[in-house]
């Protein structure tokens, strides 16, 4: 009964992270690339920043508490979710003819490789140290260079369009943009501090999971894993059915550029930086 108990608290807190950063943190953080007149890629990125905070907390709060095999298994399962969950909105919104697009095709490609990485780790057992950190960086500079390089080569003209188009939309009032905009980051401070609380008590349960009734770590990370990733699959249907509802040459497509991104920002952002972190916390916490 015991058991029932703290496994239900384990799932009702890792919901709520979820659920914060789909109603709160998602929607603020779009707010605010409007109101700066971001393009697809950039909104895109940014939405894998904010979709990869439920990652970034169950990570460092499993590594705090000692659990660095659930940390990985975690980002594996999420990574590997994401892309499923991706394909899924791709044929949702009848989107597949532009899979074909050499730069989406690349990122995907990288996508790809952010799932073979982490099973790799697992399967030959590679220890998670510092010596792993400075790679982890090394490759999510390289992976950010390439996805730069190849939007720069062939979505041009669709960021440009979009950029002209965004011009011409009376998206705020200059004079309220700057307020709002602060009033946005106010929002996103006090989003981040609701977060670190939930994550401290989603920490303990963990522990009392692992410790107490002796729940194995690779089945704790992978229900991180899957609940961790719905805020994906949210972006990646809304992002492509926001531009769908525009009278646009290119809307159909930065739609899917977005949500690319977004994928993209999200696996690259789950397996080098928040591993690497979640890496640095064990060492010194852990």
């Amino acid at each position: 009964m015991e058991l029932l108990f703290e496994f239900i608290k384990f799932i009702i807190l890792a919901l709520g992270i979820v659920a914060i950063s789909k109603y709160l943190l998602v929607p603020v953080l779009r707010k605010i690339s409007k109101l700066l007149n971001l393009s697809a890629k950039a909104t895109g990125n940014i939405t894998g920043f904010a979709t990869s905070v439920p990652e970034l907390l169950t990570v460092v709060f499993s590594s705090t508490a000692g659990f660095i095999g659930t940390s990985i298994y975690n980002i594996v399962s999420s990574n590997i979710i994401n892309l499923v969950q991706y394909i899924f909105s791709i044929y949702l919104n009848k989107n597949q003819k532009f899979l074909s697009n050499k730069a989406i095709l690349i990122d995907l490609i990288l996508v790809a490789i952010t799932i073979i990485i982490p099973i790799g780790i697992v399967g030959l057992g590679i220890t998670m140290d510092i010596k792993m950190v400075i790679v982890f960086v090394l490759l999510l500079i390289i992976f950010y260079y390439i996805n730069h390089n190849v939007h720069k080569l062939y979505l041009e003209k669709e960021d440009q369009n979009l950029l002209e188009e965004i011009e011409n939309e009376e998206i705020t009032q200059e004079k309220n943009r700057g307020i709002k905009t602060i009033l946005y980051f106010i929002y996103l401070i006090l989003i981040a501090i609701a977060l670190y609380v939930i994550g401290e008590f989603l920490s303990k349960s963990l522990t009392n999971l692992s410790n107490i009734f002796g729940l194995p770590e690779f089945i704790l990370g992978i229900l991180l894993g899957v609940i961790t990733s719905i805020p994906e699959l949210i972006t990646f249907i809304e992002s492509q059915r926001k531009e769908k509802s525009k009278n646009s040459e290119y809307a159909d497509k930065l739609g899917v550029v977005e949500a690319t991104n977004n994928l993209l920002t999200s696996n690259i952002l789950n397996l080098f930086a928040i591993q690497s972190i979640g890496i640095i916390v064990y060492t010194l916490f852990g």
